[in-house]
Formats: structure tokens, C-alpha cells, sequence
């Protein structure tokens, strides 16, 4: 069977170094808020050409320190809106949401999947304080227009940078793109942790210092707690694992893009639609404003499309089955009618595009999938 993603097989790469890092926090007796976390600040806010990185415990707390950062610093309040793409995971909701902001859903463009920018100014209003733009998938959502709407409305951009770290707009990567940004260090992420973590980036000075804080009970001295804040740090061991995998990390999303360009190229079957990179000017191998964290096609009949890959040993996930109108966590946007997002939730089929898959291994899933009929 050819795994999905075989996380075992990846971090073995990187065994011995991981193995190390963990030896030497043991060693240290030193397990939070120490070197290691230091240095992975440093390297990854030099990674994202940003003045400041902070370390988090997750990818969730990294986009609710953000937004509760602003409402600290009196730039939103209780109430006010956040724009976000209506077909994205439902932590980019829940980090509004638990904030007391209410997340405005916009539908997602048909072909690129992030989120529609050309429908966002219908849905500004007085209360519109933010656009979270989600890189899903690993594709850069932003342009021009959104950097001129968001001055126009005086809005915050957020990104929900999870999926996309190492990609590049016009010389510029993402996370650092946008007033903040708020990565996921999950396993199965590109840059993935052995556990969870998160951190938040920015150039923002004031922003950085309340998000710091936050993070640590609300207390920039121990004991003294400025603000009612969380527990969101990240710890030694995943710092040092993470500052070891940074170092790879180039590496593996050019090979990603490369697996991409050839399921690009190679799949011909008229009943498999491939994604639409935004910029087809040059090949994919070399267009860095999508480094594939997942590669999405998509189906009229996805079961059975699931059921032939898996028949041929071929693993493949479906992200996500159902999106966040459809929760009962939303029960409220239950009835709202977001088509072109559920059309894409019911249609998309996630393939094999690991950095430890073999050239055989992607020629069997090409080949297979060409053969597949109804």
C-alpha cells in the first residue's frame, strides 16, 4: 500500500538529529521557554523575512492569540466580523469564534479553491474588522486588489498560514504577507512537529509583545498577570525537533512541486479534474506560490473513485468530508447556502504527494489513475 503520507518514514530521514535535540533538552533539564525555543524563533522569523516568530502550542491558539492580541490593543471589540473562506477548515472559524467575533463566510473560487477575493467587498460592513485569507492546500491566496481593499475598509489581514509555509508571492513569502500570520507545526504539516505547535509571525512590535504575553498566562514577570491569557507555549523538544526539520524544508516542497508537475502533466482522465494553480505561466516545479501540501483533485463519484485507489494500493483522504456550514458546531450557518464550497466538499479527493514517494510509487498512481472507469 502506498501511504497517503508515511510520517515514520519521513522523520527516520532525520532520525539521528531528532534523536540528538531530544537528548540534549533531557540533558538540560530545561523543558520551556529556554534556548531551543529561542533559536527556532530566530531561525524562523529569518525563514519568513519577519522581524518577530512565537512559538505556540498550536496552530488554533496561534490565530486566537492574534485576534485576541487586537481586540487587547482596542483594534476590535466583542462583536466585530472577520472575513473567511467558507470551504476552509473549521480552526480558522473556531479561532473567530471563541474570540466572540462572528466569522463571515465567503464562497471560494471554483478553480483555485482559496477564498473568492473578488466577492469580498459585498460582505464588508461598518463592523468588518479583518480578512482571514487561508493558503489552502498550499496555494497563495492574495493579490494586489485584497492589499488595496484592506487599506481602503483600514482592515487587518490575517493569515491562516498553515499550509503553506515556504511559499513565495512576487518575492515575498507568505506569513509574511499580511499584518500577522499563524502557522500549524502538526505532523502531517510540510514543516511538521512530533506533536503539536504552532507559532504566530509578524512585524508588528506591539502585536508581537501582547501575543507573547498572552501566551503565558497574560504575565510578561511570573506572577504578575497584565491580562486574563492562555497557556499557549511551545515547548523545548518540538523547538528543536522543528529547528532541525527548517533546515530541510526547501528541499522537500521543491519535491513536492515536482510530484505535482508530473500528476499535472501525466493524469489524462477526463473523469479526475486537476487542480488550477493561479500562475500557469511557467512550469510548476518552479512556481513558488504553491508548494502542494495537498494535492486535491476532483469527482463526480468520489467513493468509488476512493474504493479503485485503495483496490490498487493507493491510500487517499478526503479533505475535508464536510465543511464548517455544515456542523453542528455552526449550527446557526446550517441553512445558509454556500453551493460552490459544497460542491467541493462533496467532490475532492486528496492523492499521495509525500516527499518520500518514489518515482515508481508516483508512476503507479498516475498509471492507475488513468485506467480508472466508471
Amino acid at each position: 500500500m502506498i501511504k497517503f503520507l508515511d510520517l515514520q518514514k519521513i522523520n527516520a530521514q532525520y532520525a539521528a538529529e531528532l534523536k540528538q535535540v531530544a537528548a540534549d533538552v533531557i540533558d538540560s533539564g530545561w523543558f520551556l521557554m529556554g534556548n531551543q525555543l529561542a533559536n527556532f524563533e530566530k531561525q524562523f522569523a529569518a525563514f519568513n523575512n519577519v522581524k518577530h516568530a512565537i512559538g505556540v502550542a498550536n496552530g488554533l491558539d496561534a490565530l486566537r492569540l492574534i485576534l485576541k492580541a487586537y481586540i487587547d490593543l482596542g483594534i476590535m471589540r466583542e462583536d466585530d466580523e472577520v472575513i473567511v473562506p467558507a470551504n476552509t477548515y473549521i480552526a480558522s472559524l473556531l479561532a473567530i469564534s471563541d474570540n466572540r467575533l462572528v466569522p463571515v463566510l465567503v464562497e471560494p473560487n471554483e478553480k483555485s479553491f482559496n477564498l473568492d477575493l473578488d466577492l469580498i467587498e459585498k460582505h464588508i460592513t461598518p463592523k468588518t474588522k479583518a480578512i482571514m485569507v487561508v493558503h489552502l492546500y498550499g496555494q497563495i491566496c492574495w493579490s494586489e486588489q485584497l492589499s488595496e481593499l484592506a487599506k481602503k475598509y483600514n482592515l487587518k489581514i490575517i493569515e491562516d498560514n498553515a499550509q503553506a509555509i515556504g511559499a513565495v508571492w512576487n518575492g515575498i513569502k507568505s506569513g509574511s504577507l499580511g499584518d500577522a500570520a499563524g502557522f500549524s507545526f502538526y505532523p502531517s504539516k510540510n514543516l511538521g512537529a512530533l506533536g503539536d505547535a504552532g507559532a504566530v509571525t509578524t512585524n508588528d512590535d506591539a502585536l508581537a509583545t501582547q501575543i507573547r504575553t498572552l501566551g503565558n498566562y497574560g504575565s510578561k514577570q511570573k506572577y504578575i498577570n497584565e491580562y486574563k491569557g492562555l497557556n499557549s507555549r511551545l515547548d523545548e523538544i518540538q523547538a528543536g525537533f522543528l529547528s532541525v526539520k527548517l533546515k530541510y524544508i526547501d528541499a522537500e516542497n521543491q519535491y513536492r512541486r515536482q510530484i505535482a508537475e508530473r500528476y499535472l502533466t501525466e493524469i489524462k482522465n477526463p473523469l479526475i479534474q486537476l487542480p488550477f494553480p493561479v500562475n500557469t505561466s511557467y512550469i510548476i516545479a518552479e512556481n513558488q506560490e504553491h508548494l502542494w501540501h495537498l494535492f486535491v483533485v476532483r469527482t463526480n463519484n468520489r467513493e468509488a473513485l476512493q474504493n479503485y485507489l485503495v483496490d490498487n494500493g493507493i491510500q487517499t483522504i478526503i479533505h475535508y468530508p464536510t465543511p464548517p456550514n455544515k456542523q453542528l458546531a455552526y449550527k446557526e450557518l446550517n441553512n445558509v447556502d454556500y453551493p460552490i464550497t459544497n460542491i467541493i466538499h462533496d467532490q475532492v479527493l486528496s492523492l499521495p504527494i509525500s516527499p518520500t514517494l518514489t518515482n515508481e510509487e508516483v508512476s503507479h498512481i498516475i498509471t492507475t489513475l488513468n485506467r480508472y472507469h466508471l
